[in-house]
Parts: C-alpha cells; sequence; structure tokens
C-alpha cells in the first residue's frame, strides 16, 4: 500500500511540474520572450504517440470483441432473428469501415503533417466531386439498411395471425407474466378490464363462446417451425416482453394491446445441444424497471417438436373447468344484467377518471 502511495505521489509531482513548466512557456509566449514558432521535436512525438495510441486503441477494441464472444447470445432461434441479426451485422461492417477509415486519418495525419520549417499548407477549399461521393453512397446505403429493417418490422408486428399460426396472449402486472392460450377453436375469448377480480385475472368475458376452451398454463410453450402471434398487454404499469434468444422485444402497455408474430426454429433440446448447456432454458423477461419485484419478472419458456407440443396442449385444463362455479355465477350475472346498462355503467366510469 504504502510503495503505491510513493508511486502515486512521484507520477502526480511529475505532472504537475510538466503543467508548471507548460505554463512558463506559454507565458513566454505571450510576453514575446519566447522565439520559437514551433517545437519540432515536440511535434514529431506527438504525431509518433497518436500513432501508437490508434493502433493500441484498434487491437483493444478488436481483441475485446475476440473475447466477449462467448457471452454472445447463440444464434436465433427465429426466422425473423436471423434475418434482424443478419441486418445488424451488415451495418456494424458498414459503420465499422467508415469508423476505421476516419480513425486513421485523424491519428496519422498528425504524423504525416507535423510542422516543418520549409513546408506550407496548400489551400484547398472544396471539392464538389468528393462531396457528392460522401454524400450520395452513405445516403444510397442508408435508404438500403432503412427499407430492408421496415420491411423486418411489418412482418413482426402484424395483428392479424397467419393460417395455422399460434395466438397466445401475455399480459404483465406487477410483479409476474401469465399466458393464455386458445383452445380446440384456436380463438382467444374477449376480455374487459372490468372484469378482473382474484379468480378472473385476465378479465375473460365469460359469455363469450371462444372463451371456453382457452387455458391458463404456467409455462410458456411454443411449436418449433409455427408462427406464434402474441398478443401483449399490461394491467398495471409499462411492463416489455423480452424473449432475447428469438429476438423478441416489445412492450406491454396499459390500455393497449401490441403485438408480436415471429417462428421459433430451434428446440430447447436442440439449443441444450448447440450450447453445450444441460441446463440451458429460454426464458421470457422484462426489460422495465417496473417496480421492487422487477426481479420476479421471469417466465419459463419451453419450444417443443410438433408432437410434443400437441401431447402438452392436450394435457392442459381449460380456466372454465379448473373455476365451474365461478364461471356459472358470473355468467348468470352477466345475462341478467343488460348490454345498455353495462354500457352506460362503463360510460359513466370512464367520465369520473
Amino acid at each position: 500500500m504504502i510503495s503505491i502511495l510513493i508511486i502515486s505521489g512521484i507520477l502526480l509531482f511529475a505532472i504537475v511540474f510538466a503543467l508548471l513548466f507548460r505554463t512558463q512557456v506559454l507565458l513566454n509566449v505571450l510576453k514575446g520572450s519566447y522565439n520559437k514558432r514551433v517545437d519540432v521535436a515536440g511535434n514529431k512525438v506527438h504525431g509518433i504517440l497518436f500513432v501508437i495510441f490508434m493502433i493500441v486503441f484498434f487491437v483493444g477494441m478488436f481483441g475485446y470483441h475476440e473475447i466477449a464472444k462467448k457471452d454472445y447470445l447463440p444464434d436465433a432461434a427465429s426466422i425473423h432473428g436471423a434475418e434482424a441479426d443478419s441486418l445488424f451485422w451488415i451495418s456494424m461492417i458498414v459503420i465499422l469501415i467508415a469508423f476505421v477509415i476516419t480513425n486513421i486519418l485523424l491519428f496519422v495525419f498528425p504524423y504525416l503533417y507535423a510542422y516543418k520549417e520549409d513546408r506550407r499548407g496548400y489551400f484547398y477549399p472544396d471539392n464538389h466531386t468528393i462531396e457528392r461521393i460522401w454524400t450520395i453512397v452513405p445516403a444510397i446505403v442508408l435508404v438500403i439498411l432503412l427499407f430492408s429493417g421496415l420491411k423486418l418490422w411489418t412482418n413482426i408486428t402484424q395483428t392479424e395471425a397467419p393460417a395455422n399460426s399460434t395466438v397466445i396472449e401475455i399480459m404483465g402486472k406487477q410483479f409476474a407474466w401469465q399466458v393464455r392460450y386458445p383452445g380446440k377453436d384456436n380463438r382467444l375469448g374477449e376480455y374487459n378490464f372490468r372484469r378482473i377480480d382474484p379468480n378472473n385475472e385476465f378479465g375473460i368475458k365469460v359469455e363469450d363462446k371462444s372463451s371456453e376452451d382457452d387455458f391458463i398454463p404456467r409455462e410458456l410453450h411454443f411449436q418449433k417451425g409455427n408462427p406464434v402471434l402474441l398478443k401483449i398487454r399490461a394491467r398495471d404499469v409499462i411492463h416489455s416482453v423480452f424473449l432475447p434468444h428469438f429476438r423478441v422485444k416489445m412492450d406491454a402497455v396499459p390500455g393497449m394491446q401490441t403485438s408480436f408474430l415471429f417462428t421459433p426454429t430451434i428446440s430447447t433440446n436442440e439449443m441444450r445441444t448447440k450450447t453445450g448447456d444441460p441446463k440451458f432454458n429460454y426464458e421470457l423477461a422484462c426489460t422495465e424497471v417496473c417496480g421492487r419485484g422487477h426481479f420476479a419478472m421471469r417466465f419459463l419458456v419451453v419450444v417443443d417438436e410438433p408432437a410434443e407440443y400437441q401431447k402438452w396442449v392436450a394435457s392442459q385444463k381449460s380456466w372454465k373447468s379448473q373455476n365451474e362455479d365461478y364461471f356459472a355465477e358470473t355468467l348468470k350475472k352477466v345475462t341478467a344484467t343488460p348490454k345498455a346498462t353495462e354500457t352506460k355503467v362503463h360510460k359513466d366510469e370512464l367520465s369520473s377518471l
């Protein structure tokens, strides 16, 4: 500890001494008593230091990339995820080319064009050809990247489910995720936030026939190779659906529904083999800091082969079958309440907000 303090003290003394010397030189320049126009030797040293810094910087940057590869996410486990990764790396290559060229010029020029008494600068105010090139070429590249990304974004934010796809509702609340699957009719029952209570977390409308076979599992299962349309909402604050291995991220917003369409391509067992981790599991996380219990918003995700998925679906019990009494009592209340009255009560509640 003492040796560290001694070394730090020596370095600090050297820095202060150098600054004092530099301050004295600047004062002499202002007084006119410093006749040397430029410190040629100092310029040369600084030029060499610029080049050394550039080399160390690039070696460190690319070296760190190689070291950090082990912490990167594995290959995307969805069709659009592979496309998104491809677009990302294309963008990175384009940016990297421009970055490397500009930084080489930035650090090499001070060395090549250090001041010399016998050299004069050439007055070169503009070059329209060069200006057109570095304006038009980046514009074309950016437009191509923009439309490629827009096409991908349009595909994944569809609100209508393609044929043979699975529609799954994901609802965020403080502090847990809940999911709801359609039954054999492949249609989710309607919901109304006014119906939410301890037994009916989703606010499901019991009078909607489509809701009778809906089921609410404790795990999120996807079928490999089958499109999945996530219908996303929140009950309280903004949450964010994050499935990193599928490159899925979409906010869950109170009062509105968002959606995300994707197709899983790698089953859980296949990913365990690819990663060499027999305990690997996909997970649904929340990327919004939604409160003190934010850490608890993790949900197990399983990607099954088609036969395994059908077997899992067949083993699930509908929400109605697990809440027969509640379902029947609520249905009686709803059918006994005229729709006009229910609508008026709803409007009165909204006007009081």
